[in-house]
């Protein structure tokens, strides 16, 4: 992928090396292990959103929380707001960089004319170990995920090293269309998508019933990370010979299915959060394949 050329975005907080998001955020007392029933029901939603593992978070903010005040997280000082806003200068830090910059320039001019909303971009926040957000803590284990509470995309770079040792997921694209799908969550923010699915969630009869949501909620956004890479693709010419492979590759490794026969050696359909491989591959190519918003409807398919 000939990223080097694509423009930077300055919706980037790099937030590398403050620490590991402890200190200054705090939470009401009750609820399990300290936190408020407020608190709970935050997690449990971002938890339906991205697919983490509720109990992850709950935990993270456990960690952090328990010592009274409120839950918003506390502005940094000027001093470190300008720090985290200078543009970043490693090579991973420009590389998202430059990625969040092409989403925004290629959602800003298709969502208008496919959809008749307006894009609003998102800000990325670059972190290590962990950090706070809208959603509670951030977490490296968590992998990147999107808050709608303050819409903000979270990623820990190092994730990118991880897809590589663990999953032998390589190749500037794979790492592209991670970020991609992040912003795709937020592109379903924008087009009011993500809260119509946390009110039939929160009517969902059971744990199933609401997983079955997330995992449409999860394809979709693989299909709209392939109708961005389509549209960017169409406008810059910046794919190369097997960045698509690569992107396919990401999708069946960290599918449900695989994942659950690597960590546990069987699946459990039922608990699904994110979609099979295949369901991911097919997608994505969907979204490619097209170019439009129109064919990641995920929820007017019968069979996903």
């Amino acid at each position: 992928m000939r990223w080097d050329d694509l423009r930077s975005s300055d919706n980037v907080e790099d937030r590398r090396g403050e620490g590991g998001g402890g200190g200054g955020m705090g939470f009401p007392g009750g609820g399990a292990g300290g936190l408020g029933i407020g608190t709970i029901v935050v997690l449990l939603i971002i938890s339906y959103f991205t697919g983490i593992n509720p109990a992850i978070l709950i935990g993270g903010a456990q960690q952090i929380g328990g010592r009274g005040g409120s839950q918003q997280e506390q502005p940094a000082d000027p001093q470190t707001q300008a720090k985290r806003r200078q543009a970043p200068t490693d090579e991973s830090g420009r590389f998202a960089s430059k990625i969040l910059g092409n989403t925004e320039d290629v959602w800003s001019q298709i969502l208008p004319q496919q959809t008749g909303k307006q894009y609003t971009p998102t800000t990325l926040v670059l972190y290590t170990g962990g950090t706070r957000s809208g959603c509670g803590s951030a977490q490296a284990a968590m992998g990147p995920f999107y808050c709608p509470l303050d819409k903000k995309v979270y990623l820990d770079t190092g994730f990118f090293k991880e897809m590589a040792t663990k999953f032998g997921v390589k190749g500037d694209f794979a790492y592209a269309y991670v970020i991609a799908h992040e912003v795709g969550h937020h592109v379903q923010d924008v087009l009011g998508i993500l809260g119509k699915v946390q009110a039939r969630q929160q009517q969902a009869s059971s744990k199933t019933e609401a997983n079955a949501l997330s995992v449409r909620i999860e394809l979709m956004a693989d299909c709209l990370a392939g109708v961005w890479a389509k549209n960017s693709n169409d406008k810059y010419a910046e794919l190369e010979q097997g960045d698509i492979d690569e992107a396919l590759n990401a999708a069946a490794q960290i599918g449900d299915d695989s994942l659950q026969k690597r960590s546990q050696g069987y699946v459990v359909p039922d608990s699904f959060t994110h979609g099979s491989s295949a369901q991911r591959q097919r997608w994505f190519t969907a979204g490619f394949k097209s170019g439009q918003t129109k064919a990641c409807d995920t929820f007017r398919t019968a069979n996903n």
